[in-house]
């Protein structure tokens, strides 16, 4: 790692897929650096993480982790399309507030990621599936939209905080330590 600050690069609206990126170089990107580069897709609600710190280059993919338990829910039968999703997704638009969505977007992802490194994602998935997704898809059909509501923003808050924060703790020991 290069004893230079950080350089850090937005742009927006990007060429490809994303319309937004930024990349965080540990020196000039002309020459020999380490990087992590982000860029995000606001209209399908991902992102993609190239991480080049470690020596290695890993790459993430971003998503969300109500899908997430769908897709390992159905497994073979899995449509993005299913009813399920489509019940929630009309309830986030319909009854969740802008300010939530936009948490929700930002931190899925990261709740995502470290489930995806976890050795019992699968099982973490079916508790997301049967204790969030099937329970708010039943309480949204009854009209109990505060009930689903509840139940979303705690596990929200309740992932984010096992899940998440852990996770942006040590991302931001990492950035630190890039602009030292």
């Amino acid at each position: 790692m290069s004893d230079d600050k950080p350089i850090i690069k937005a742009t927006t609206p990007h060429s490809n897929k994303y319309d937004t990126k930024i990349d965080v170089y540990t020196s000039d990107p002309r020459g020999p650096h380490e990087s992590i580069h982000i860029a995000v897709d606001s209209e399908s609600k991902s992102a993609h993480i190239i991480d080049t710190t470690n020596g290695d280059t890993e790459h993430t993919d971003v998503k969300c982790y109500l899908t997430s338990a769908c897709i390992k829910h159905f497994q073979d039968h899995f449509d993005d399309n299913c009813y399920e999703l489509n019940i929630l997704r009309w309830f986030r638009d319909n009854f969740v507030t802008k300010e939530d969505i936009k948490h929700y977007y930002e931190i899925a992802p990261i709740i995502v990621e470290t489930i995806n490194n976890e050795k019992q994602k699968d099982l973490i998935y079916d508790y997301i599936y049967d204790n969030i997704v099937d329970y708010c898809v039943e309480q949204i059909e009854n009209g109990n939209y505060i009930a689903a509501y509840n139940r979303y923003k705690s596990s929200i808050l309740t992932l984010e905080e096992h899940f998440a924060k852990p996770v942006l703790e040590q991302r931001l020991i990492k950035v630190l330590k890039l602009s030292i």
